[in-house]
């Protein structure tokens, strides 16, 4: 937040060199975009209220060993990584994307997963969906495969910050927030709970080959309406998984 605040108030480049006048109104308009970016950064963080819960159900994507014409095919588990649920939720308005903007690829259901066809190898995956699962609450799930991508697509999403990098920045709605912490889930049964770093970026080790999810889950201060109904219990649940080779 500190680094924003400096950034937004910092004075043009011509009022940067060695000498120059700087008059008290434009140091006055200067500090004036620099405390309303700053408040705009503060009403943001306060907007979402990071959670940690215990391994709390969420949905994740991992790769299919099957693929097409080229392509990679993809499956959608709901659950935890080492106790899947049976089948799939009563999820709505789910869609898969590779990028911003893109149209969703096909889905399909499939026994205990969503299968994803058509993913164009090498590319990074989104996938999101909804969930009412009480009278007042919605819960909105945001996976998404690889980190290869350093910008964010869904709405909260945990982007490296460089391609095939360990480090982690949480963005909510294109902007970095510190996350309480990182809960990390692998296919060889290793736990770790991550703690952000001060500038709150979240690194991530991967000390043996296999499948890794990292999951966050964050609450909204506010409430949303969905078809007319207002839901004042409003959570996110973003997943990040990748596989480090054998």
């Amino acid at each position: 937040m500190n680094d924003l605040y400096k950034k937004d108030s910092a004075l043009p480049p011509s009022h940067a060199k060695s000498g120059a006048t700087i008059s008290r109104a434009t140091m006055s308009g200067a500090l004036a975009v620099g405390r309303k970016q700053l408040l705009s950064a503060v009403a943001l963080t306060a907007s979402l209220a990071l959670a940690n819960p215990a391994y709390a159900n969420y949905l994740w994507l991992e790769k299919d060993s099957a693929a097409d014409a080229g392509n990679a095919r993809f499956r959608v588990y709901s659950g935890e990584l080492d106790k899947r649920d049976a089948a799939m939720p009563k999820i709505q308005m789910p869609q898969a994307i590779p990028a911003a903007n893109a149209a969703s690829l096909p889905l399909s259901v499939e026994g205990d997963h969503l299968r994803i066809d058509a993913v164009q190898a090498g590319q990074d995956l989104r996938f999101s969906a909804r969930e009412v699962t009480g009278a007042n609450t919605v819960v909105f799930y945001q996976a998404r495969y690889g980190r290869l991508d350093t910008k964010a697509v869904n709405d909260l999403e945990l982007v490296p910050t460089t391609p095939g990098g360990d480090t982690f920045r949480l963005m909510w709605k294109g902007e970095a927030v510190s996350a309480t912490q990182v809960n990390v889930e692998t296919s060889e049964g290793w736990r770790r709970v991550l703690r952000p770093a001060k500038d709150g970026s979240i690194t991530m080790p991967t000390p043996f080959p296999g499948l890794y999810v990292l999951q966050v889950t964050a609450k909204v201060n506010g409430s949303v309406t969905i078809d007319g109904r207002e839901y004042t219990d409003v959570r996110h649940v973003a997943t990040l998984s990748f596989e480090v080779p054998r």
